[in-house]
This record gives C-alpha cells, sequence and structure tokens, in this order.
C-alpha cells in the first residue's frame, strides 16, 4: 500500500485504518478478524459527499439542481469503481478464498465501496482539510474532462459485465466525419484487444454508448 500512498501523497498516522479500509467481510470471516470496511465506508461516503459538494458550490454558479446531478455523477457506484481501479485498489484488497475465486478483488460493488471506505480511513486518520485535498486531486481531473460520464446506462453495463475477470473496455475513434460543427464519430470497443462492438454518433460519448449497446446485444446472442 506504500505506493498508493506515495501516489496520492499521503502519510499515514495510523496504518491499521487503512488495512481495515481494505478488508471485505469474507477475509475477516475466514480469518478471524474484528472489522470489515463496513463502518468506514459508511463515514467515507458521507466525507465524499461533502467534498465534492464544498467543491462544486466554490466553483461553479449553479442552481441547487443542476450541482445534485454534478454530484451524483461523480460520487456514484460506476465513479467510485473508476476511482479505486485508476488505483489499483484491488492490488490491496483482502478478500475470502471464496470471494477471491468469484472476482471479488475486480467487482465493481467492492471496489466502490471500498473506495468510500478509504475516504473513512484518510478522514479520521488526517482530518477532513487532508482528505478533502486528496479526495479532489483524484476526482477534479474527471470533472474537467467533459467526456467522462458515469451514469451512463450501455457504458455501465457493459463495465459491470466484465469487471469480474479483470479484463479492461477500450473506446477507439476509428473515424471523424462532417463539419466542425456537426462531426459525426465513430468507435470500436475492444476488451483486452478483442473487438465487441461499433458504434456511431454525433458526439463521442454517443457514439461509446452505441458501441457498448453493439456489444451487449451480440453477448446476448
Amino acid at each position: 500500500m506504500k505506493e498508493l500512498f506515495n501516489t496520492l501523497k499521503i502519510k499515514p498516522k495510523n496504518s491499521k485504518l487503512y488495512e481495515i479500509a481494505f478488508t471485505h467481510s469474507s477475509y475477516v470471516h475466514e480469518h478471524n478478524k474484528k472489522q470489515d470496511y463496513e463502518r468506514l465506508e459508511f463515514l467515507g461516503d458521507k466525507v465524499l459527499d461533502l467534498s465534492i459538494s464544498d467543491y462544486l458550490y466554490n466553483n461553479f454558479s449553479k442552481k441547487e439542481g443542476d450541482m445534485t446531478k454534478i454530484r451524483a455523477n461523480y460520487v456514484c457506484e460506476n465513479a467510485c469503481f473508476q476511482y479505486a481501479k485508476d488505483l489499483n485498489f484491488s492490488e490491496y484488497i483482502k478478500v475470502g478464498n471464496g470471494e477471491e475465486a468469484d472476482g471479488g478483488r475486480y467487482k465493481k460493488v467492492i471496489l466502490a465501496d471500498i473506495f468510500e471506505s478509504f475516504c473513512g480511513a484518510m478522514y479520521l486518520d488526517l482530518g477532513f482539510e487532508k482528505t478533502r485535498s486528496v479526495i479532489l486531486s483524484i476526482i477534479v481531473p474527471y470533472i474537467e474532462n467533459p467526456e467522462i460520464e458515469f451514469l451512463s446506462d450501455y457504458k455501465s453495463a457493459l463495465q459491470e459485465y466484465v469487471q469480474t475477470t479483470g479484463k479492461t473496455i477500450h473506446y477507439e475513434i476509428t473515424h471523424e466525419s462532417g463539419p466542425s460543427n456537426h462531426k459525426r464519430f465513430e468507435v470500436a470497443l475492444k476488451v483486452d484487444g478483442i473487438l465487441y462492438g461499433t458504434g456511431s454518433g454525433t458526439s463521442k460519448k454517443e457514439a461509446e454508448q452505441e458501441a457498448a449497446k453493439d456489444a451487449l446485444g451480440r453477448r446476448a446472442k
């Protein structure tokens, strides 16, 4: 976990908190441990909400409803799963043998929960200001990238389907056409380098959604 701390520029005071934050209930049951990550997850969920709410309030002149929608996009399960995956959380998770065999360390729900529990551990260990700073260092780059949308149905459904195997989905723009004010994009969707689907649309997001829809449709046949 030292590499993770270095990446996030964290100097833990109580390393035990982080060990608990990465411990799944299946591991606790198999090894007669006392605590899993669930209590820290409960706390971290609220710390995450407050951190993003504070950021949006101070950086966007938007109405309450609009800020609520934006916040939901960056604190939802899909988003937390992505943050955890990008930070290689699966390398540090402790799961029981049965959960391990079932791909538990790559499951969306577990990775998303552990991102929240990690936020809870930071809060208890380092206080709110430092925790907020770390959370924003992780999430603001996603907020500043208009191409990122976490609450998209087909992409989320496909991600959930392949994530248990630890495989990687990649969307590749294969062609662009039309004038700048009316472009059309064509996208190829690959899973570990293998073509799974294609799609097109008037935006990159739309084309990616169509590619994910195509891939899910082929899987259902």
